[in-house]
């Protein structure tokens, strides 16, 4: 069933590369950040992308098992994802078993609209797309 959960962010968190951070946390409490880097480390190492040019976010969720969920926008217009789910073997990048959930695609909407009204647009500012974040999302930290 249906249960809403905490989404945070803040201007404040963003990677090396000017990635977006999100957390979701099916409790109430902030989410440990550290494994969530390490792993965000490895996956964008695993492309060969221009990640400091490219607009792009990432989601630490902490529902049942934790998933980290990278997007970033290609092709003008196109989301592309990557998601990695912690197991007891370690995580696992493996889209025939894991995806990213339907919390996950609140932030996809929220990030749709973000990247529309700057980067796809006629003055595009990634430095705009990477300060944009819904007021009620900031964390109080």
């Amino acid at each position: 069933m249906f249960v809403p959960r905490t989404i945070r962010s803040s201007s404040d968190w963003l990677d090396a590369d000017g990635a977006k951070i999100y957390t979701i946390a099916k409790h109430d409490g902030p989410v440990a950040q550290a494994p969530f880097h390490e792993r965000l480390a490895q996956v964008k190492a695993s492309r060969s992308l221009p990640w400091p040019q490219t607009a792009h976010f990432a989601i630490f969720h902490e529902g049942t098992s934790p998933y980290l969920v990278l997007c970033w926008w290609g092709n003008d217009n196109e989301l592309f994802t990557s998601v990695s789910v912690l197991t007891q073997e370690g995580w696992a990048e493996r889209p025939d078993l894991y995806s990213f959930c339907l919390y996950d695609m609140e932030v996809m909407w929220e990030e749709r609209n973000a990247y529309i009204d700057t980067v796809d647009c006629a003055d595009p500012s990634l430095q705009s797309y990477r300060l944009r974040r819904r007021r009620d999302r900031l964390d109080a930290a």
